[in-house]
């Protein structure tokens, strides 16, 4: 049996020794001197009580036992020095950006992130959230767009479209219920500023002439319309599936059936030529949960 007080950095040496066959080669590879080479080998040699090296002038050659633990001690050296390395990988701290609209990340991303670190507790996720489309940056390892346009089919995962719905709290939609399309010119509409024309656009595709509304708010973010919508303020047209939790909890109240079917999708896209295994395993877990 090896002693155990046998130094894992002389089994190295004698390793990389047998090898090269050269004290000096073995020194340059281990960023250490000749000397420390030679002293190493000669204490594992009086350790196992066994010559493994013919000392020449200018060469060093393997002695038959000297061979024979080379080729018993390689294997068992690689073994030891992969299972290292797969304790330090398992334990080496990565981290993936993503940057997204704000409203994509309160409604969808961030309840979903239960249980995100149970199931990777080795990946920092870093959020960064952008209030309009024209913040969107490509300085993150993936971003989620809302665009009307398709993306690079080769960097981008497609994963749900849009629907705009009239809607308001439930104080104001039974007032308005029986009222129909009038109703609209009673109170305020509240959009986005990024869909100016939303309103007129509805209001053409369900055939609605001259159409002149009360009063016009715009909003520079999708969470500032939804609650503008909740608090009373007036109709906004929201953005289906993605709010549909507002709808579930009774926050807001779809006021007609019509919906305004819009060319906006949302997309994940991945900025990274290589990508990286926790880049993969975060566009694998959004695509699972947000490709309706």
């Amino acid at each position: 049996m090896l002693p155990l007080h046998t130094s894992l950095r002389g089994l190295r040496c004698f390793c990389v020794a047998a090898e090269c066959l050269s004290f000096k080669e073995t020194a340059q590879k281990l960023f250490l001197t000749p000397s420390a080479v030679s002293h190493q080998i000669k204490q594992l040699e009086e350790n196992l009580q066994q010559q493994l090296f013919i000392r020449q002038t200018r060469s060093i050659t393997l002695t038959e036992t000297g061979m024979r633990f080379y080729q018993q001690i390689t294997p068992l050296m690689l073994q030891l020095t992969e299972t290292v390395n797969n304790f330090n990988n398992a334990h080496t701290m990565h981290e993936v950006s993503i940057s997204m609209p704000e409203f994509f990340a309160s409604e969808l991303f961030v309840p979903q992130l239960v249980g995100w670190s149970n199931e990777y507790p080795n990946i920092n996720l870093k959020l960064e959230t952008v209030k309009t489309r024209a913040k969107q940056t490509a300085n993150t390892d993936l971003s989620i767009v809302l665009s009307g346009s398709r993306q690079d089919p080769d960097k981008s995962y497609d994963l749900f479209p849009l629907n705009y719905v009239p809607a308001c709290n439930p104080a104001l939609f039974n007032r308005l219920e029986h009222k129909g399309f009038s109703a609209l010119l009673e109170v305020p509409l509240i959009m986005h500023q990024a869909r100016p024309y939303a309103w007129h656009q509805w209001a053409e595709s369900v055939g609605l002439d001259h159409f002149k509304p009360k009063q016009i708010i715009q909003l520079d973010s999708m969470f500032s319309v939804a609650r503008a919508a909740e608090q009373g303020l007036g109709i906004a047209l929201i953005p289906l599936p993605i709010s549909k939790s507002w709808f579930e909890n009774n926050q807001l109240i779809s006021l007609f059936e019509q919906s305004l079917t819009s060319h906006d999708r949302y997309y994940l896209i991945n900025h990274n030529n290589v990508t990286k295994p926790e880049v993969q395993l975060l566009i694998d877990w959004v695509v699972a949960r947000f490709h309706f």
